[in-house]
């Protein structure tokens, strides 16, 4: 069933336009471009039950409090997605997790542009998170 879906949403994608940089159909990854909404490198999971995107944003050289506050307060804003931390604390992360069964064109592509409308909206905050502190 995986299989399909994994045809599916790369179909999606392709209707979608975006540029499939990688697509590794044994392990269910995709790996998507569209430069103009400032998405590059988007990494797509197939995995039934749940389609997990990720895109990473940035290095935090000098995370604190207030960025984390900021970036917490952003979600609220986020249609569809969240911010994200890795393991570090460091690397900024987009994730969205969609249930894949039932996915639509329409709901991917919501999902799609809530990241992009996130990078034009918040760039210039996340310009600022991922300079280091001076002294």
């Amino acid at each position: 069933m995986t299989h399909d879906y994994f045809l599916k949403i790369n179909a999606y994608l392709l209707e979608l336009g975006f540029d499939i940089r990688h697509a590794d159909e044994q392990a269910h990854l995709l790996v998507v471009d569209k430069p103009e909404l400032g998405i590059r490198n988007l990494v797509i999971g197939c995995g039934d039950p749940l389609l997990i995107l990720e895109q990473y944003l940035l290095e935090l050289p000098a995370p604190s409090l207030d960025i984390y506050r900021q970036l917490l307060q952003k979600n609220r804003d986020i249609i569809h997605g969240a911010f994200a931390l890795d393991d570090t604390g460091r690397r900024l992360i987009f994730r969205d997790t969609l249930q894949i069964d039932s996915l639509t064109l329409p709901e991917l592509e919501a999902c799609i542009n809530s990241l992009g409308l996130l990078l034009s909206e918040f760039a210039d905050e996340l310009i600022q998170f991922s300079k280091p502190l001076t002294a």
